[in-house]
């Protein structure tokens, strides 16, 4: 099964362009933490939130490197918002970590979400 969903991924990483790609990338960081706050309460929740957790500092991390190379073709002011916003996000994630509750995990949710949605809107439009 693992070998299937690798393959699946790299089919659709290999049919994306990058805005979709990154849309879909922070959709799965969005769900991973909503899946693992509507089950709190199961036994394996801690690995399931560390698995979460790490998926979305590494998704925010690739953003904070690409955004902080000076090539980077997004306007200077639209990447040091999303850097800022990056900062944001890596604070509440270790606070998440530091004092776990399910109602913290929310502002990064609405987050990936929302710039997923944003991505995908600008998806379609000339680059």
């Amino acid at each position: 099964m693992q070998q299937a969903m690798d393959t699946y991924s790299t089919m659709q990483k290999e049919t994306l362009s990058g805005r979709e790609l990154e849309a879909s990338v922070l959709t799965r960081a969005a769900l991973m933490l909503k899946n693992v706050q509507d089950n709190w309460d199961v036994q394996d929740r801690d690995q399931k939130f560390m698995e979460a957790i790490k998926f979305n500092q590494k998704v925010w991390s690739f953003f904070q490197a690409e955004l902080s190379d000076p090539e980077n073709p997004l306007p200077k002011e639209l990447r040091q918002d999303i850097l800022n916003l990056s900062l944001f996000i890596d604070k509440r994630l270790f606070e998440s970590m530091a004092n776990p509750t399910k109602e913290k995990l929310n502002i990064v949710i609405d987050i990936n979400l929302n710039i997923a949605a944003g991505l995908r809107m600008n998806s379609d439009a000339p680059q």
